[in-house]
């Protein structure tokens, strides 16, 4: 074999595992994160990916792996899409790092689905704090509930003593899949709220958290595995197929256009994907605070990604001057496009949980209310005249407005209609759906998206 030869294998083959367990709140995203904190303190180059379109763990990721977090989806991204990304990892990376969805087989496609497509070795993470031997069953049940199912082994969490983690260890029916207990230690836990995990940045101490739980994993087995011992876990990647759509064959169609992008406590669920789609197309990325900043930077079309506006209602109410800076914006018909708490922020009013009312900024009629529980959630395909976008919708409220859908999305495989999916508002320039878009899923519409409108004025022109 040639040098080159030898180049191109070590460019696609990573030792690579998804953590996975038998239901949600077991502490995957602990584990994961502890991980990828471990061998990048070591000096290693950690990769790290979301299964599903969760927004939330992957902060905690990239805070732990200082390198940006992609989302897997097999619906959402596409087989093509997902093997890319995979792909491109394998070929920086000392090690990958997958973190499922739910439990391993929860889902349409599932976390289950995503290992074997892609030979993924699976470690399985249990809360072991109210089991002892049932343990070695569990474990013994994900690993053989479906055939041929790549395995990595079980790590028990939360565990009581050392020797409770005995009596879990004597469980497993083979030794060598033993990976080691973590015991239960508050200084390790990450905050949660009603969307689901803190936003890391958001919690003074995350960093210190993440370090207390790798230190606690450097004592297992798992934690004190070299790299020699990883590759035991080696996956080869593929070259990717070419993607019939990607920015690349569709040209630069945003080029000399800046896409002022809002990102602060309030706006924080955004896509690494999708902001490298923009610069892909072309695009000018910048940020700013709807909290903190004064006014829009130059920019030729705004986006408005969803996060937790709720929280914040009085401090965005309260800056006048950037919601004048937006409506001066969508006076000159420049696109606004404003997914989920992006879109909350544009009504007139927002009421909160204890009833509440809090104006917000007006350039959309209607009222946002805060619910106790989730009113939609899944997958969902918006279809729109430049083509369809993959995503998903998970929302605590909702929106009662005079304005008429101008689309709608559906779930996988079905229509939309009047009284499913989500609606798709238009006012003028502004486009607005609790529905949250994978860019990269169709680039061409991500262009419509953020052009000007073909049946309103460009900016300069008489109406």
């Amino acid at each position: 074999m040639t040098d080159s030869s030898h180049e191109r294998l070590r460019m696609t083959c990573c030792p690579a595992i998804l953590i996975a367990a038998p239901a949600s709140g077991q502490g995957k995203t602990t584990v994961v994160s502890a991980l990828a904190r471990l061998h990048t303190r070591q000096g290693r180059r950690v990769r790290v990916f979301k299964c599903g379109p969760d927004f939330l763990d992957p902060h905690w990721h990239a805070l732990a792996c200082g390198a940006p977090v992609y989302q897997l989806d097999l619906w959402i991204n596409g087989e093509a899409d997902c093997l890319a990304r995979l792909a491109a990892a394998a070929r920086e990376a000392d090690l990958i790092l997958v973190e499922g969805v739910m439990g391993l087989f929860d889902g349409n496609p599932s976390a289950a689905d995503l290992a074997q497509r892609f030979g993924l070795p699976v470690l399985a993470v249990i809360d072991a704090s109210a089991m002892a031997g049932t343990f070695g069953a569990l474990a013994f049940g994900l690993q053989h509930y479906r055939p041929d199912m790549p395995w990595a082994g079980v790590l028990a969490n939360r565990v009581a003593s050392t020797s409770h983690a005995g009596m879990l260890q004597a469980s497993v029916r083979e030794p060598e899949q033993w990976l080691g207990a973590l015991l239960h230690n508050p200084a390790m836990v990450l905050p949660e709220r009603h969307l689901g995990l803190t936003v890391a940045g958001e919690v003074t101490d995350a960093l210190a958290r993440l370090d207390a739980a790798a230190d606690a994993l450097a004592a297992t087995p798992l934690g004190q595995m070299s790299l020699a011992d990883l590759k035991r876990w080696n996956v080869t990647f593929s070259p990717a197929p070419t993607l019939s759509e990607t920015p690349v064959s569709i040209g630069l169609p945003l080029a000399g256009r800046t896409v002022a992008v809002a990102r602060d406590a309030a706006f924080c669920f955004i896509y690494a994907a999708n902001l490298d789609c923009l610069r892909d197309l072309g695009a000018n990325v910048v940020f700013f605070s709807p909290l903190n900043d004064a006014a829009l930077p130059p920019c030729d079309a705004v986006w408005l990604p969803g996060g937790y506006p709720e929280l914040h209602a009085a401090q965005l109410a309260a800056n006048k001057t950037l919601c004048d800076s937006l409506a001066a914006h969508v006076a000159q018909h420049k696109p606004v496009w404003a997914e989920c708490g992006g879109m909350m922020v544009l009504f007139d009013t927002l009421v909160t949980l204890e009833g509440d009312m809090q104006a917000q900024w007006g350039l959309l009629p209607g009222t946002v209310t805060m619910q106790k529980r989730l009113a939609a959630l899944g997958p969902q395909q918006l279809v729109l005249e430049a083509g369809t976008l993959r995503g998903h919708t998970f929302h605590y409220s909702t929106c009662a407005t005079p304005l008429q859908a101008r689309w709608r999305t559906a779930r996988p495989g079905c229509e939309a209609t009047p009284e499913a999916g989500e609606a798709l508002y238009r006012v003028g320039s502004i486009q607005a759906s609790y529905f949250h878009a994978w860019f990269a899923s169709c680039p061409a519409a991500v262009v419509a998206l953020f052009s000007p409108p073909v049946d309103v004025p460009s900016p300069g022109t008489a109406p």
